[in-house]
């Protein structure tokens, strides 16, 4: 598992966002009075927040109606000059941004949540890492057979492919699945029509993959013959969050379980048939702070019957990995 649940702001976001912020400070003098505006349903306004600030500078986020007060309010103590709330969704937020507030600072620098080559380079470091862990564990330099990833706009999930091939070369054995809930599968249909498609709407409850048309250069991945598109439920996401905390005492939110819930009931078998117990599979625990203990209950009240819809031949409710071992 590669955590960047443990990145300083709680998200892979962290890489991605932080390169961004860097950039823009290397390319302005040092004296420039630069203001960061992020537009997020939270994770990457976070990340924009905690960045700007370790690094001397101001940052203000504009969230959509859709956040809930829990991310607000870790954005507000993280430092954030301001939170500004409105848009039924990120991409009218982000148009507020953009057209009303931008416009009025003269030394705004404009923070995209996915959608920039600096994003996906920063993503990219950590397949450097994974790399040199692997190598560090005995494994030398051969590239994975696979890394599980999720995709919302698609920051990380062009960052991993940036990085593979970087790393190993772009034909290398490794096959990149990048999973998505349904209701938030923006990725998928348009992998499946063969051109980018808008979803008129989010109707998964993970927020943090809520983009209704992801990145172009995501699309083009998505169709590469190394790529994978999947998608799961919200039931599926959900149990498979409070799985892992059962199972290794880490909590994600929603958004992650969706690449979690691949390593559980067989369903990375049923992906990649050829997978077997000498495999190597890094799964990008991706992390997210839309989470807490009584949110990861209420998931597991609400979805652990759906054992038996998948499979599951116990009443052993207590630890749900004895059900369906991952």
């Amino acid at each position: 598992m590669k955590l960047d649940n443990l990145q300083p702001s709680g998200s892979f976001k962290d890489r991605g966002i932080g390169n961004l912020l860097l950039h823009h400070i290397r390319t302005h003098s040092a004296s420039a009075p630069l203001h960061f505006y992020a537009s997020s349903g939270g994770n990457a306004g976070l990340a924009c927040v905690t960045a700007a600030r370790s690094l001397g500078y101001p940052a203000t986020v504009i969230v959509p109606l859709t956040t809930k007060p829990l991310m607000i309010t870790k954005i507000r103590l993280a430092g954030a000059t301001d939170v500004i709330q409105t848009g039924a969704s990120w991409k009218e937020a982000d148009a507020y941004l953009r057209e009303e507030v931008i416009a009025k600072d003269p030394n705004a620098i404009y923070v995209p949540p996915f959608d920039h080559e600096e994003i996906w380079k920063g993503a990219a470091s950590m397949m450097k890492e994974i790399k040199g862990q692997l190598r560090a564990l005995g494994e030398g330099d051969e590239a994975p057979d696979a890394v599980l990833t999720n995709c919302g706009g698609g920051g990380l999930f062009c960052g991993v492919v940036l990085g593979k091939d970087e790393n190993w070369g772009a034909h290398a054995k490794t096959t990149i699945v990048a999973a998505e809930t349904i209701g938030a599968d923006s990725l998928n249909a348009s992998v499946k029509k063969g051109q980018l498609v808008t979803l008129p709407k989010i109707t998964s409850i993970a927020t943090s993959l809520a983009a209704t048309r992801v990145a172009q250069r995501a699309f083009e991945n998505g169709m590469r013959e190394d790529t994978r598109s999947v998608v799961v439920s919200d039931a599926e996401a959900c149990m498979a969050c409070w799985r892992l905390a059962d199972d290794e005492r880490i909590l994600v939110e929603v958004a992650c379980g969706a690449s979690v819930a691949l390593c559980y009931d067989g369903k990375l078998k049923e992906i990649l048939p050829s997978l077997n117990e000498r495999s190597k599979v890094v799964l990008v625990v991706c992390g997210g702070n839309n989470v807490t203990l009584d949110m990861l209950a209420e998931w597991k009240q609400t979805y652990e019957n759906m054992e038996k819809e998948v499979g599951g031949a116990t009443d052993d409710r207590g630890i749900p990995s004895t059900i369906t071992k991952p």
